[in-house]
């Protein structure tokens, strides 16, 4: 069965509290948590109806009865207290007791991959985690969990910084907070709630996206989609295992598996095979059931995982790694049609590798194609160098038009649970509202790039959402913007990157608003560029100056204002804090900050001052433009347009850029121009 691997999980998500005797707390309430210095602290949980329930902490008490439904809240004054640390009893019918409990800042980091990335695997790692004893700044991680239902609890648990729990903390969240820790001389808490590929439209409550009209459409045709896709899953498993059975096709060779995936398999006989391409060659059919192994060379394996990229291929997989079971998927597990695998990857576990040579062996079973690879398997982010080999366990025959023709359809495979709309709202963030925070830090929109003119709804509607939700207030909400990425271009054009940083941008008329950019810190081949410390310092920046009264700069320039006159444009600033400057070019660019890889950087304008400025004319072509810093002022032009009407800067992907303020800030990228968005009928869906 053909398709691109992403896997449809059952997520467990914890099931918070039936009503019962015994006063119960959420996760996020328990020892080592942070709480924030303000006179109204929500403390909740669950009790039997009409229950009295007690809070102390800090010299303070207060009362409340659960509500005919279980629930119940007190507020707590931590306005004036202390530091800490503290002990919290919650008493109701019995006691619970809550140690270490410090009251400071807490902040919310939240997003997608870029978020989620752990200092473990960040630039400078290993001599961050040695000196990362820190009991004043602590984590919380929302153990993933995406829900159709709204869920009151989660699972997770508050750590602090230290050299054995700091490398699992969000870099980007760490770094941020270790800055604010550092400045302010207060305990910092960070709740941490992210998934790697997810869009916005997953992080929103089903009451926003209800109030937007093509939102609520996609909402409600990939609820019911979902909802109704394991009675049909369950219907195709049935007609395939009749299908099989009538035409003789079931897996059933009986034969040790083992003898085909440990290292010291003798492998004389088999075949070599070229991946990407069918498992063919002169003796191997395809059909039936056929293996492919390579080695590979690992040092140490360490404790991360290793990930397995199958990507597209038809037939069912087991894997194996020096012979023991990784994964097996059949049809009976097989959810369908188009099933793809976010990141396209199974994870191989560190226990099962072994210092040196290490087998990879997969069998493939294909009961109605040829199995192949249409695309090249990768180990880690490589290429086996040493190729692939293959053997036949058993063969099947050709099937005849009428049984190919009498195939059983599969159903179309539902989206992966974190990408549909609302399911990590209701499991990853509504459990830990209404918790008092100081603000949000948000690292997303790299699923939302393709879609980048709806995020100009869609991010917003988020932050509001949010806002609503917590009520509390129109607390802070700081976001990056997306990094420059994917290949360099040699002439000025369109972007959906670029676009999606334009609507990142715009939520900056949202009040409590700040965006971190990061233009120069991207790679181009890889979307997780490692060095998180310089995106939590630029984000700290912000909430410095906003929040906590430092007279800082934090942002670059941003676009203010343009006129036109003689052939050029002036362009004016926002936030030219000590002067704009010119940045030297570096003579290269990265292409992955994992790997040290750089390419030489060819400079698009090399006699100009300033990189990454475009201007047009009427004829809307692009060319690349001189700019030069002229006082409080860039000013844009260039020969082959005499009359010019609108200035773009670091409208690409992957811009070279060197504009920045005194700070040292690059400046964000912008358009002058209002011409439609390349994206401007993308729409989400939901799949």
């Amino acid at each position: 069965m053909k398709r691109t691997f992403l896997v449809w999980s059952v997520i467990l998500c914890l099931v918070y509290g039936s009503a019962r005797a015994d006063v119960t707390l959420p996760a996020i309430i328990s020892d080592r948590m942070v709480l924030k210095k303000d006179a109204r602290v929500p403390i909740w949980g669950r009790a039997a109806p009409g229950e009295e329930v007690t809070v102390n902490m800090d010299g303070q008490s207060a009362k409340t009865n659960a509500s005919p439904d279980g629930r119940w809240r007190i507020l707590l004054n931590l306005a004036d207290s202390g530091v800490g640390p503290f002990q919290m009893t919650v008493q109701g019918k019995n006691t619970i007791t809550i140690n270490d409990i410090v009251v400071g800042a807490v902040w919310v980091a939240a997003g997608q991959s870029n978020m989620e990335w752990p200092i473990r695997r960040s630039k400078g790692a290993q001599a961050e985690i040695a000196s990362s004893l820190n009991p004043m700044l602590r984590q919380f991680e929302v153990t993933k969990c995406a829900s159709p239902e709204p869920k009151e609890d989660c699972q997770g648990r508050w750590v602090t910084a230290s050299p054995g729990t700091t490398g699992a903390f969000s870099a980007v969240g760490y770094y941020f907070g270790k800055a604010l820790q550092s400045d302010l001389g207060i305990p910092v808490g960070l709740i941490h709630s992210s998934w790697g590929g997810t869009s916005s439209e997953s992080w929103t409550s089903t009451a926003a996206l209800d109030a937007v009209k093509e939102f609520k459409t996609a909402k409600n045709e990939i609820h019911s989609f979902v909802k109704g896709h394991p009675e049909k899953q369950r219907q195709w498993v049935i007609d395939f295992t009749e299908w099989l059975k009538t035409n003789h096709r079931e897996d059933s060779s009986g034969r040790d598996k083992s003898q085909f995936a440990t290292p010291d398999t003798s492998i004389s006989d088999w075949q070599p095979v070229k991946i990407p391409g069918p498992v063919q060659t002169g003796k191997i059919s395809g059909r039936g059931a056929v293996w492919i192994r390579t080695e590979i060379d690992i040092a140490q394996p360490g404790s991360n995982l290793l990930p397995l990229d199958l990507g597209a291929m038809e037939g069912f997989e087991s894997v194996y790694c020096n012979g023991a079971p990784i994964v097996s998927l059949d049809y009976r597990n097989y959810p369908g049609a188009g099933y793809i695998r976010r990141l396209g990857k199974y994870n191989i576990p560190a226990n099962k590798l072994r210092p040196g040579k290490n087998v990879i062996a997969i069998r493939i079973y294909a009961p109605s194609d040829e199995a192949s690879f249409p695309t090249a398997i990768t180990i880690g982010d490589k290429i086996p160098n040493a190729g692939w080999t293959a053997t036949e366990e058993y063969s099947l025959p050709v099937l005849t038009a009428s049984q190919r023709s009498s195939i059983p359809k599969p159903p179309e495979a539902p989206p992966p649970p974190q990408s549909v709309a609302s399911f990590l709202f209701n499991g990853m963030i509504r459990p830990i509202i209404p918790y008092a925070i100081n603000g949000v830090i948000w690292y997303q929109g790299e699923s939302n790039a393709e879609r980048a003119f709806q995020y100009r709804t869609a991010f917003p509607l988020l932050v509001e959402d949010w806002r609503r939700s917590w009520q509390q207030g129109e607390f802070p909400f700081y976001f990056c913007q997306l990094p420059n990425y994917l290949a360099k271009k040699p002439a000025p054009g369109e972007s959906a990157w670029a676009e999606l940083r334009e609507a990142q941008s715009m939520a900056l008329s949202l009040p409590a608003t700040g965006q971190a950019v990061l233009i120069d810190l991207g790679d181009s081949r890889d979307v997780h560029p490692v060095d998180k410390r310089e995106v939590g310092r630029r984000l700290s920046l912000i909430a410095l100056a906003k929040d906590y009264g430092r007279k800082i700069p934090f942002s670059g320039p941003v676009f203010q204002s343009v006129t036109f006159e003689s052939g050029k444009a002036r362009v004016r600033f926002f936030h030219a804090d000590g002067g704009l400057k010119a940045a030297p070019v570096p003579a290269t660019y990265s292409v992955s900050s994992r790997d040290n890889e750089t390419a030489p950087a060819v400079r698009n304008n090399p006699n100009s001052e300033l990189e990454g400025f475009a201007i047009c004319g009427e004829d809307k072509n692009w060319v690349w433009a001189n700019a030069k810093v002229e006082g409080d002022s860039v000013i844009v032009w260039s020969d082959k347009v005499p009359s010019p009407i609108a200035v773009r800067y670091g409208w690409a992907d992957n811009p070279t850029v060197n504009l920045i303020n005194g700070a040292g800030l690059p400046a964000s990228p912008f358009r002058t121009d209002d011409f439609p968005a390349t994206t401007q009928n993308a729409r989400y869906t939901g799949r």
